[in-house]
């Protein structure tokens, strides 16, 4: 029997999670980074995807935010917010606590980089 390391059961239950949601297979920026850290960011914002649109562009008329384009640090002084409670939230109080600070921030760039 072939066990997974958990870390990447999380990235595959998040690319399947924003597929089953209708995200589309691939975000269109590439941050600066190299390949492997490019696809572990890519599979962190995919699962934003799911709630805030394809390639971060909620539908028209939604309640969610928009989060392609935003400038970087806003994106993160809001991850950041929502992940230490200062910012009410209904769940991206918990999503948010699931990540590291590099992590967040490699989203908030992944994000600020999409046009």
């Amino acid at each position: 029997m072939t066990t997974i390391p958990r870390p990447a059961v999380f990235v595959r239950l998040a690319l399947l999670a924003s597929a089953l949601c209708g995200a589309q297979p691939a975000l269109s920026a590439e941050p600066a980074a190299s390949a492997p850290a490019a696809q572990h960011v890519r599979a962190h914002a995919s699962a934003c995807t799911s709630c805030h649109g394809p390639s971060g562009r909620a539908p028209e008329g939604s309640t969610i935010a928009s989060l392609a384009g935003r400038q970087q640090a806003e994106l993160l002084a809001q991850l950041q917010a929502f992940r230490s409670g200062t910012r009410p939230a209904t769940v991206m109080h918990q999503i948010a606590r699931g990540y590291t600070d590099e992590q967040l921030a490699a989203i908030a760039a992944w994000f600020a980089n999409v046009r």
